[in-house]
Parts: C-alpha cells; sequence; structure tokens
C-alpha cells in the first residue's frame, strides 16, 4: 500500500528578526523542520527573488513567515504566476493576515489553514510598477515610515512610529493632486490606498473597500498635522474617516498622483522611496492566497467592534 507523503512548502523567513512573536515563530518553524524547506533571506529583494524562482519551477505553494514587510517582497515574487502564497504571521501588525482572517495570534491554527488548501484570489495593484496587496501610502504616512530607522524600532517597537508622527505632524506637507481615469481630481496634503478594509492593525480606514472588486479605496486628506489625526480619530469613532468635510472618499482602479516636489511613498507598510507622481494601476492577474473561507465582510465588523470598545476604555466607560 503506498504511503501519501505531506508537502513540504518552500518558507521564507527573515532570519534577522528578534521581536518576541518573530522568536516564538522561528520555535514553531523548527519544531516542523520536515513540513518546510527553509529559505534565510537577507533582504526583500533575495525573498521576492526567492519567490519569483519557486514560481517559475511551477511550485504550488510559497510561504512567508514574517510581517506585512516580508509578505509584500515575497508576493512581489509572486505576482503574475498561478503559485499561492501561504502565511505564518510573525510580524508586529500582521495587517494582511488579519483581512483574511488568518489566524495571527495562533501559528498552529495558521498552518491549519495552509493544510487545508482554500485559496482565495485578491485583486493586486500596483505603484510606480511595484506590487502592493494591502494599502498604500504617499506623503504623512510614509513620512513616519520614513523616519522610524531600525534602530529605533528594534529599542521602541511601536512608539517608535508614535515619535516619528510627533515630527512629521509639526511640518508643512507639500500638495498633491489626485487625478482618476475618468477624470475626476482632488487635492490633499495625504492620500491612502486601500485594497482591504484594515490601516495599521485594526483600523478599519477603508469601511468601503472590497479586495476582490478590481477597485481601490482612496482617501485624500485635506488638513495637515494635528488636524489631520484628530479627525481621523473622531470620524472614525462615528463610523468612516470618509464621513469628515477634510477627508474626500474615491474609487478607482487605475489613478494617478502628482506634485510639484517628490514625495515619500510607502506600499504594505515598507518605504518604496520618493517621486513626483505616483501612477496606480491593477494587475492583470489576482494574487492566490491560502486563506480561511469566510466572508470579507465579516472582517471589517470585527475590526469596528475592537475600535468602538477602544474608544468606550479611552472614555472612561465599562
Amino acid at each position: 500500500m503506498a504511503v501519501t507523503q505531506a508537502p513540504r512548502y518552500p518558507l521564507l523567513f527573515n532570519p534577522k528578526a528578534r521581536s518576541q512573536r518573530a522568536q516564538r515563530a522561528a520555535s514553531f518553524i523548527m519544531e516542523r523542520a520536515t513540513r518546510f524547506a527553509l529559505y534565510a533571506t537577507s533582504s526583500p529583494e533575495e525573498a521576492r527573488d526567492l519567490a519569483a524562482k519557486f514560481a517559475a519551477e511551477g511550485e504550488p505553494v510559497v510561504v512567508a513567515a514574517g510581517g506585512d514587510g516580508t509578505l509584500n517582497a515575497v508576493l512581489q515574487g509572486l505576482a503574475g504566476s498561478v503559485t499561492a502564497l501561504g502565511v505564518i504571521p510573525a510580524g508586529t501588525m500582521n495587517v494582511f493576515a488579519r483581512e483574511l482572517g488568518i489566524p495571527y495570534g495562533n501559528l498552529d491554527k495558521a498552518f491549519e489553514v495552509i493544510e487545508q488548501g482554500y485559496i482565495r484570489e485578491i485583486d493586486l495593484f500596483a505603484v510606480n510598477g511595484s506590487p502592493f496587496v494591502q494599502m498604500a501610502g504617499l506623503g504623512f504616512d510614509a513620512s513616519v515610515i520614513e523616519e522610524t530607522t531600525w534602530e529605533s524600532k528594534k529599542m521602541l517597537g511601536p512608539l517608535a512610529y508614535l515619535l516619528a508622527a510627533v515630527k512629521v505632524l509639526g511640518e508643512k506637507p507639500p500638495m498633491m493632486e489626485v487625478i482618476t481615469a475618468d477624470g475626476r481630481r482632488e487635492e490633499g496634503v495625504a492620500v491612502l490606498a486601500g485594497n482591504g478594509t484594515l490601516y495599521g492593525g485594526q483600523l478599519p480606514l477603508f469601511r468601503k473597500a472590497d479586495n476582490q472588486d478590481e477597485m481601490l479605496d482612496i482617501l485624500v486628506f485635506k488638513e495637515s498635522g494635528y488636524r489631520l489625526v484628530l479627525d481621523s480619530f473622531a470620524n472614525l469613532a462615528r463610523g468612516g474617516v470618509d464621513l469628515s468635510d477634510s477627508v474626500t472618499h474615491l474609487q478607482a482602479g487605475c489613478f494617478t498622483v502628482r506634485c510639484d516636489v517628490d514625495f515619500p511613498i510607502q506600499v504594505d507598510g515598507e518605504l518604496l522611496g520618493r517621486d513626483h507622481e505616483a501612477y496606480f494601476r491593477s494587475m492583470e492577474r489576482r494574487l492566490r492566497v491560502l486563506a480561511p473561507e469566510q466572508p470579507m465582510v465579516s472582517r471589517f465588523g470585527e475590526a469596528m467592534k475592537a475600535l468602538w470598545g477602544w474608544t468606550r476604555k479611552m472614555q472612561g466607560v465599562e
């Protein structure tokens, strides 16, 4: 009688990650070493190239163990292929895993999702040729990422981003213009483009987003400084950032952002660089992801409950 051997998945990870979550993931992976072919990557470029190599060789699944930055590097290599992405959430935020309902606090259950083999096809977009799956930011939030050093993240964790945000909020940003393919135009000091509902963890910034509708949800922020943050949180508590008069909401599959000076661009939480123009487009082939078989709408509902609980706690209401 023939014995069916369990598949051995190529797994890409960053061996330099030193957070507690990353260390737990490393132990989890080593305990299941017979199920993975391990590849330690020294840079996002190496992770991208390895993923592309596996896709070209016809691997059905490539697993990324890490946070959203690691996932973005791997999906860049898988973009345009039929190879499915498996996710072992080992980052600080794990926004993409949260979006798809992949258990980010239980690695055993996350691995069960891979083993179950259900594939969801997710819209994939690119800005200036660089693919992303969750969101992209131009201006304020990209400036915060640009200002946050690796050393400060290592020492302070998420607090490092808060300190960088305080610095960026005191600066005067340039004005950017958003131009959609159908001719709509909006001006603002910061732009966020969401493929999914979540931003930065459990914040449901893009309440109308659907990562299978071939559209990006675009938020154009008119106000800068602390008004930008205060308006955003106040209106999130009301039900949506776009309810503010200082934020315009658009939907488009293709659009351009222009500015007289270079501005920072981030994709999936990683700094892409600076440019005076950003061209967004949908990619022809969707990304195939191993994910739970559940409705996407439930992720927004869970995020809103979490936000409402946080707001009441801050107000001293039990």
